[in-house]
């Protein structure tokens, strides 16, 4: 089994999908299966293997993981079984996203320059990175990661991310402006160096960014609602919803807008950029007015 665990490992990764936790699931349940003494998924026996997860999301990935495994292996031989998918009956939710406003977006920058010790680097440090998140729409891993060098005339080159892909992201004047205006106070030494730096010299980390901005939603006084906590990662979607709330005229035009959209933000399908219609009460309804349009008046929009 573990050679063809290994075969399908091998092809999710060429064509762009890390599969870290999928090897570390797949090699637990191969050697819960060879304790039994099989060497072929059985359909009860990745259900007992799934069962030992924590909580019911846990158990639905662990099955899962297994599921999208035979799906493959089932091609060359049949003997594997596939297991009921949806088993213990998991049903995933997304959390509907903060959105911005434009004054509570200039209440974060505000608050950032403010940020001591006074006469640093700091404050201007994450003013120039919740700006250029804001404007590019950049996952945050995407933006810790880039270093001088990605910075070019065309845009900011992104190597290798979520999904192992490498993407140009052009950018607005104003933006590249701005970024300019930060590299020239942060006086990088060579082009190795991280844009973004934190008290030590070193690349900003992650958890050290998120504390910040949760600090800054507080002191913005952006307040959570009782199902939206403002996140940082609700820049980016954010930035998406603006995109698609300036989506041009007519099925086609937009249609052509969702897919450059899905290439800039490095989506590996377009339908991960489609939840953004889901996620937007606004543009939700400029869908169903479309689709009443459509049905009831035989405009095509």
């Amino acid at each position: 089994m573990l050679k063809a665990i290994q075969a399908y490992l091998d092809l999710r990764r060429a064509t762009g999908f890390a599969m870290s936790n999928a090897e570390y699931l797949l090699k637990s349940f191969a050697a819960f299966a060879a304790e039994r003494g099989q060497m072929h998924v059985h359909a009860q026996t990745a259900i007992d293997w799934a069962a030992l997860g924590p909580s019911v999301a846990q158990r639905d990935a662990r099955l899962k993981a297994v599921c999208r495994l035979v799906r493959h292996v089932q091609i060359e031989d049949g003997r594997h079984e596939l297991p009921p998918t949806n088993h213990f009956g998991a049903h995933k939710r997304r959390r509907p996203p903060h959105i911005y406003s434009d004054a509570e977006f200039n209440c974060l920058i505000e608050a950032a320059l403010r940020l001591g010790p006074k006469g640093g680097l700091r404050s201007l440090t994450y003013a120039s990175l919740i700006a250029l998140l804001s404007a590019t729409g950049l996952r945050i891993s995407e933006a810790l990661k880039l270093t001088v060098a990605d910075v070019t005339r065309d845009g900011l080159l992104i190597r290798e991310t979520k999904f192992r892909k490498t993407r140009l992201v052009p950018l607005h004047d104003t933006a590249a402006a701005g970024l300019r205006r930060y590299l020239a106070r942060r006086r990088p030494r060579s082009n190795d160096d991280p844009v973004f730096i934190g008290k030590h010299g070193g690349a900003l980390r992650y958890i050290a960014v998120k504390e910040t901005f949760d600090r800054l939603v507080r002191k913005a006084g952006i307040a959570p609602t009782a199902r939206r906590r403002p996140r940082l990662h609700d820049l980016r979607h954010t930035f998406a919803v603006r995109a698609l709330l300036g989506s041009p005229a007519g099925r086609s035009r937009s249609g052509a807008h969702m897919a450059a959209l899905s290439t800039y933000m490095g989506h590996v399908n377009i339908y991960a950029t489609y939840w953004y219609l889901e996620a937007t009460a606004d543009l939700m309804r400029d869908v169903a007015a479309a689709g009443e349009d459509y049905v009831f008046d035989g405009r095509r929009s």
